[in-house]
Formats: C-alpha cells, structure tokens, sequence
C-alpha cells in the first residue's frame, strides 16, 4: 500500500491571489527560456507577488529593458493563454542588429527582473460573433494567433478554425509540433504549415510558396464565410489584403496585428517657444518646455531635447503612461489607457494636447 505524506496546500491554492496589476506593480520575474527554433526564444515571467494574469487572448505587454544604461521599450504580445493565468510568456525571434531581441537571446534568464505595463490591444478573436475562423501568420506574428489557438483548444471550444501559418523553411517552424498535436487532437482544427523552401538538412513535404489566391482558396474553400486574423511583417499582411480585396472578401471581417512603430508620428519643427502656448512642467526632472495646442506633449518634449520612455506615439503601447499633477489636456488614444487610469489623472504623453499648463510627474 503507498504511503501518503499529508501536506499543506501551496499558498496560491489555498486562498484565489489578486489579478497582476501593472499599475500597482509592473515588475515580472523570468522563470523560464525555452528554446523555440535556433533564432527564437520563449521567455516566462511571474508576478514578484503572488498573482494571476487577466487578458483577452491576441493581446501584448510593452516592456521596459535597461540595456547598457537606456531604458527601452517594446510590445511583445502575450503567446501563452489567459487559461493559464499563473504566468505569462512572450515569444521572440533574434533580428539581425535587433537591439533588444539580441539582448534578450544573450542575457534573459531565469532570476532576471523586468518592466511591463499592460496587457494592451484589441486584437482578439474572443471579441467575433462567429464559430469559423481562419488565422493567418506569418514568421513571429505567430504569436497572437497561437495564444488564439491554445486559448480555444484548453477551453474546449468547438470552434471551427484553419491555422495557415507560413516560415521561410522547416527549421524556422514555430509551435510546429505543438500546432500539429492540437490538430490531431480535434476534428475542428486544422493547421496548414508552409515553407517557402527546404532547409539544408530537411526537405518540406508539405505545402510551398508564398501567400496567393490559389493557396488560400485551396487551403480554406470557404474563406468567404470565415471571419480572419492576420499577423505578420507588414509586407505579409499587405499580401493578404489585397489578395482578400480581389476576392471581394467581406473586411468588416477581417483583422490584422501590427508592431511597426517604426515611423514614429509626424514631428514639426517650429520652435514652440517662440509661438507662446504652454507651459509644460516635469516634476521630477524639474525640466520645462512651452507647448502650443497643435503639438503632443512628447512631440514637444523631444524638441526640447528631452529623452522620455515611449515606443509607439499613437496611443496604443501605453508606455509613456505618466500622471497629470495638474492642468487639463486633449487626449486621443488607441486603448493603451483605462478609463481607471484616465480617472486616476494619467494620460499618454504621446497623444495629449494641452489646453493649459501643465504639471507632469515624470
């Protein structure tokens, strides 16, 4: 007869822990680095307190990494599921002369304390009124679609979807095996991989070539009658767009994900403090600058020479997230504020007017 040993339960059993509150708390701790590919890594984080992770599934984190004394920012969205609260994990691919993918690939481990606010975004499949799917990727824009996917097989949904994913060769397969047991496993996933060529030590077998209206009829029949989720480099994406275009495809229904914040907003050069405006105040930094009507506070911050945390400038990452000590601003953002934030005084800098002087802790 085995033996048991009666022990107490573990501390996140015995009692629910609160949500992850990046507004409260927005250190994650690194708990584990898998090896996806020989280019892409799979980092884990947890909370330095006990908590669990809320997001809709296709949703990201901008993190903050300090790499040689400068703090940078970027989005990477969430590849594991909301059903497994515990943790979160981001997937990333090393790019050529990347700054913080190469950091990470080479620094990242376990122990390793980061920043990040979020989760942003709305893009997610959870928010369709539909039972047929047909997500799209391309290379690392796997990522939100295979949060999509994991979020419906643990669930066990039985909702209707064709994973076409597309990799330059077999080895830069991401997910692959995992992608190829969640189809075996269900009737109503199918999962398409495509290679654009063999890789030196392995010959595809399945389908080859780019994205092209005979692959994507072959591949999904009814594609008409799917609601879509791309993502991808932009290029990619722009592809599947005409391609639905020619096809008259309904695009009230279609969907894509990007993170090109590679052409910030428009900048104007003028001096603004030749032009009056407002007077806007850093607090902590005691630095001040004038700003008319028709800049974003950012937009005149970087004028003035001044170096402040933000990655988009459009209102969606929420990294340059800061309080409003006083004054009042025009603000236009993209989702990456909550109203709980907006009443707590906060606002993007990137996407705030100001409509009197202001006085910002940062």
């Amino acid at each position: 007869m085995d033996k048991r040993v009666d022990l107490p339960w573990p501390s996140w059993a015995a009692e629910a822990p609160p949500v992850w509150d990046s507004a409260a708390d927005n250190v994650l701790v690194c708990v584990h680095v898998a090896q996806e590919t020989h280019d892409v890594k799979t980092f884990t984080f947890a909370p330095l307190a006990p908590g669990v992770f809320r997001f809709f599934p296709g949703q990201f984190l901008t993190f903050t990494f300090n790499i040689g004394g400068d703090e940078i920012s970027r989005c990477y969205t969430i590849a594991s599921p909301p059903t497994r609260p515990d943790r979160v994990s981001i997937t990333v691919k090393r790019v050529a002369n990347g700054a913080v993918s190469n950091w990470l690939h080479e620094t990242m481990e376990c122990g390793a304390q980061v920043r990040a606010l979020g989760p942003f975004g709305d893009f997610t499949s959870f928010s369709s009124k539909t039972e047929k799917y047909l997500f799209i990727s391309g290379g690392s824009g796997i990522t939100p679609l295979m949060c999509m996917a994991r979020a419906y097989a643990d669930l066990g949904l039985a909702a209707d979807i064709v994973f076409l994913h597309f990799a330059r060769t077999p080895v830069d397969m991401i997910f692959r095996d995992e992608l190829g047991t969640m189809a075996r496993r269900s009737k109503a996933f199918r999962f398409l991989p495509v290679c654009e060529s063999d890789a030196p030590f392995e010959s595809w077998q399945g389908y080859k070539g780019r994205i092209s209206p005979a692959m994507l009829k072959c591949c999904a029949r009814d594609v008409m009658e799917r609601a879509i989720y791309t993502c991808g480099p932009n290029g990619f994406m722009h592809s599947v767009r005409e391609i639905l275009s020619d096809l008259d495809f309904p695009m009230e229904r279609y969907h894509e994900e990007s993170f090109d914040f590679a052409v910030p907003a428009p900048v104007e050069t003028t001096n603004t403090a030749s032009l009056g405006g407002f007077r806007v105040t850093f607090a902590r930094s005691n630095a001040a600058l004038h700003c008319n009507g028709t800049k974003t506070v950012l937009e005149a911050a970087r004028e003035a020479g001044l170096k402040l945390p933000a990655s988009c400038t459009r209102g969606l990452c929420g990294t340059c997230k800061s309080t409003l000590v006083s004054g009042s601003v025009d603000m236009t953002h993209a989702g990456g504020i909550r109203q709980r934030e907006i009443d707590r005084g906060q606002i993007l800098i990137c996407c705030s007017r100001p409509l009197s002087d202001l006085v910002i802790d940062r």
